[in-house]
């Protein structure tokens, strides 16, 4: 019998040193504060690289700004600063500057002012359905955390309420570990201002130009919103001034409460339990829209819940079938007036002040929900002036009136954009771009909670409900500008045909009068009496010259040069018009009447096998008409 040798036996395998224990891991957790976790996540926020850095802290404070104004009910005056106060600090051009944003809005109660501009997730708007530009209560206060972080230096604010009122300055920090606010000074200062609020944040960033940056920001602002009245002051060049177009406000948009087809079930169980003292019932009709008295009993009996069953007992399977019967009754669409929308009219009052353009065009569709949350779509169109012929389309994107410039290929609006097919509406397009021509598109989505892809609100999340209500605005532009190139096309086409006309007319006419012994300006008068039947287009009507007598020859349209339609000669060269003819015979006085042209005698007659033959001669016609 064989044994195993000893070098054949298993090694036992050799067992790992611990390296720590449960409690010594218990040891090291600890709570985590909102300012550290976007101290380390910046690029959430929009502050990922300088230049962006820049431009979304100026949006920051210029959204906060405009929400304040629409809401005392002042006309917005803003004053917008970016100083360089350092020289470039590496290669990638990055600087110090110095953004100041002033406004004459209501201004901050003094204890509200460190919480605003020095506390993260601190905000008004979050819990509110209804339109506004700040949802999350995180801009302002991130601003002024990246600029501590980069420059060290505290963010400042000079705010006052009313007139007579003290100015206070404050200066601020941000307590990462605590996400509260540390006040380093706070004075009483002279400012000449009524009310408003001024804030200036220094930070590490870079300034640039293109569709990134802040100008190009601020001309957007400006087109979404015809009401605000602003000024630019960038590190060079000259100050940029944009007065406003319109001198009414939007109107104050209405808070709504939830929709019961867009609650979803953890939002539900919560609204129960946090309505102490009342019905399953109650609740329905207190804390959601469009729910009636009947409608609730509705709900409480597919749910196989007693109407009068206190809310906060209602847990488990109880609470399921409740959102399910919440889904399954009709109920009416919220109210749209929590949404304001721009306005077709103001909306090309807002291109015009951004494109020079020949033809404008804007459409609001009805409101809408997604996932119980009302919104309405607008989309404007401005086409040639001086917009580029042979480049892309320049689509502007907006929600809640404010612009959205980057990741425009993440965003349901350039979606729709790229899904509509142009060459329908005359329009070249290459495959899955944008359409190529002169032409400049505006889509806004207004909403009491626009589903942002990020926080730092730079795309739209592509809902179905969003995307088909875009896609059917920006349609509807579409075949208003399709049909006015092929009215403007037949409109060249006819122009084309009436020169030709005019340029052989006189032509054929005296061949046509030398043939039929008839004067020419006789047959003359007869082709232009016909004309209009075989050119459909309106003319101008002569103006008069400084002697009260019309001008001689026909009017071009302004959109058609004289001598169009390879060469020929307008109007002017070619025979008068009817009108003019007429108004010049008016003016002559009674025509004289025309000598008797004696008739030819008769042809003789030959005989031929006994029949008189007479020769041919032509029948005695009237005046030519085209017509016939």
């Amino acid at each position: 019998m064989e044994t195993a040798s000893p070098a054949e036996e298993p090694i036992p395998a050799s067992r790992p040193a611990r390296r720590a224990t449960a409690e010594t891991m218990a040891s090291r957790q600890r709570e985590i504060s909102v300012s550290e976790f976007f101290t380390k996540n910046r690029h959430l926020l929009g502050f990922d690289n300088p230049a962006k850095a820049l431009l979304t802290t100026v949006k920051e404070a210029v959204d906060n700004s405009l929400d304040a104004c629409e809401e005392a009910g002042i006309l917005p005056e803003l004053i917008v600063e970016v100083k360089e106060v350092g020289s470039p600090t590496n290669a990638s051009g990055s600087s110090r500057f110095r953004v100041a944003i002033e406004d004459n809005g209501p201004g901050i109660v003094k204890p509200q002012i460190a919480k605003i501009f020095a506390k993260l997730l601190y905000g008004s708007k979050f819990h509110r359905l209804k339109q506004s530009r700040g949802q999350q209560g995180i801009g302002i206060s991130a601003a002024g955390l990246y600029g501590q972080l980069t420059t060290g230096r505290p963010v400042v604010i000079i705010s006052k309420i009313g007139k007579g009122r003290p100015a206070h300055r404050i200066e601020l920090r941000i307590d990462t570990k605590r996400n509260h606010p540390d006040v380093l000074k706070d004075e009483v200062v002279e400012w000449d201002k009524e009310h408003g609020t001024r804030v200036e944040i220094e930070l590490v960033a870079a300034y640039r130009g293109g569709r990134t940056g802040v100008e190009a920001y601020l001309e957007q602002t400006v087109v979404a919103n015809p009401h605000l009245g602003l000024i630019f002051r960038p590190p060079k060049g000259e100050v940029l001034s944009f007065p406003r177009v319109a001198d009414e406000l939007p109107r104050e948009a209405e808070e709504i409460k939830p929709h019961p087809h867009g609650v979803e079930l953890g939002m539900l169980l919560r609204m129960l339990h946090d309505s102490p003292g009342k019905s399953v019932k109650q609740v329905l009709m207190d804390d959601f829209s469009r729910i009636s008295a009947s409608l609730a009993e509705q709900v409480c009996t597919l749910a196989k819940v007693k109407a009068k069953t206190p809310a906060s007992s209602i847990v488990g399977d109880d609470v399921d079938r409740l959102h399910t019967a919440l889904g399954q009754v009709k109920v009416k669409a919220p109210s749209a007036s929590c949404v304001v929308p721009i306005g077709e009219a103001l909306l090309i009052e807002g291109l015009k002040r951004r494109f020079k353009a020949d033809f404008y065009v804007s459409t609001t569709r009805p409101p809408s929900v997604y996932r119980g949350n009302p919104f309405v779509v607008e989309v404007g169109l401005a086409y040639g002036g001086e917009l580029p012929t042979d480049d892309p389309a320049d689509v502007m994107r907006f929600a809640n009136r404010v612009p959205l410039q980057y990741q425009p290929k993440a965003c349901a609006i350039s979606e729709s954009i790229y899904d509509t097919n142009w060459r329908s509406y005359e329009l070249q397009q290459p495959r899955g771009a944008l359409p190529l021509g002169p032409v400049a598109i505006v889509v806004h989505l207004a909403s009491v909670w626009v589903p942002f892809t990020s926080e730092a609100k730079e795309a739209v999340a592509g809902y179905d409900e969003l995307l088909r209500e875009m896609k059917l605005a920006v349609q509807e532009c579409g075949r208003k500008l399709g049909a006015h190139l092929r009215a403007r096309e037949r409109a060249v086409s006819e122009q084309k045909r009436l020169h030709l006309f005019q340029r052989y007319i006189p032509e054929v006419s005296e061949a046509i009068g030398s043939i039929l012994a008839r004067p020419k300006d006789v047959v003359q008068k007869s082709f232009f009496s016909a004309l209009p039947n075989f050119v459909r287009i309106a003319e101008e009507k002569p103006k008069a010259t400084p002697d009260g007598a019309p001008p001689s020859g026909g009017a071009t349209p302004p959109d058609l040069p004289s001598g169009a339609a390879g060469g020929a000669p307008s109007a002017a060269a070619a025979a008068p018009s009817p009108s003019v003819a007429a108004a010049a015979a008016k003016k002559a006085g009674p025509k004289p009447k025309a000598a008797a042209v004696k008739a030819p005698p008769p042809m003789p007659t030959k005989k031929r096998s006994g029949k008189s033959v007479r020769p041919h001669q032509p029948k005695k016609r009237g005046p030519v008409s085209l017509a016939t």
